[in-house]
């Protein structure tokens, strides 16, 4: 990236900078794309003078971002990553009683790792990063991260559809390392899961988990729970598609199997993996 000269950086509208002060210093310049790329990387570097013009320069970074065409995936992780370093004490109350919890796994991360080596580390950072924003847009709670797979909770059963939905919808418009594609199986099932300090345990759990894994990458599968729960309180918008009964290993009953059908998502995958 060639460096701006005092009289080309002089020549540049304020708008052409993420962050203005209140003596008129302008940091973080967003006229193109290289200098987008720059301020992203630089971004945490800067001291602002207060939250509020931190957070007017991230948004107008993320607006120039999206203009030149930028996926910010170690940008937006990066800055989860700090709000929730900002959030420990007090830690974050996870939901109790009937929760619907929420479990996602790549599709096919083994071979997504030997494709892209180390580019695989920016790719599953932002495809985490992804998870965080569309869960905690939909008012959901982040329980565990391992590896390619995620967990959350959600005090709302269409909450956890929302996320999902709206997971699989930004999964499928963005760009990877490598122009890789990536697919997600999400398992949703509500119920009453046994609550430690920062997880769930119990059986609940596990189905989830059984769900998650009997389905295909870009599938959205939920249980019966979760299926009655959203149609008796907010079913508008989405659409549940019977996959039968099943028996899912480890489990003592079979479970009653549904795919979600929403604008945007794919509606036709291969029998499930049970």
């Amino acid at each position: 990236m060639a460096r701006l000269d005092p009289q080309a950086r002089s020549e540049l509208p304020d708008r052409a900078f993420a962050y203005v002060d209140s003596q008129g210093q302008r940091r973080l310049p967003i006229h193109d794309a290289a200098h987008v790329r720059n301020a992203l990387a630089r971004f945490g570097q800067v001291s602002f003078e207060d939250d509020d013009a931190r957070q007017q320069a991230r948004l107008r970074l993320l607006r120039a971002a999206k203009k030149f065409r930028i996926v910010p995936i170690g940008f937006i992780a990066g800055q989860l990553a700090g709000e929730r370093d900002a959030s420990v004490d007090p830690p974050t109350q996870l939901p109790a009683g009937f929760v619907t919890l929420l479990m996602t796994d790549v599709e096919g991360s083994t071979a997504l790792v030997h494709r892209l080596g180390a580019d695989y580390r920016a790719l599953i950072e932002g495809v985490g990063a992804l998870h965080r924003r569309c869960v905690v847009a939909a008012g959901g709670h982040e329980v565990e991260v391992r590896a390619d797979e995620y967990f959350a909770a959600f005090e709302s059963p269409r909450a956890a559809v929302d996320a999902a939905i709206d997971l699989h919808r930004q999964l499928g418009a963005a760009s990877w390392p490598d122009d890789a594609r990536v697919l997600v199986r999400a398992g949703i099932h509500s119920g009453y899961p046994t609550s430690t300090v920062a997880n769930y345990v119990g059986l609940d759990v596990h189905i989830a988990s059984r769900i998650c894994a009997c389905g295909h990458g870009g599938q959205i599968v939920v249980s019966a729970n979760t299926r009655e729960a959203v149609k008796a309180s907010a079913a508008r918008g989405v659409r549940f598609t019977g996959l039968g009964t099943h028996r899912l290993r480890g489990l003592p009953e079979a479970v009653e199997l549904f795919q979600i059908s929403a604008l945007g998502l794919r509606s036709r995958f291969p029998a499930l993996r049970t």
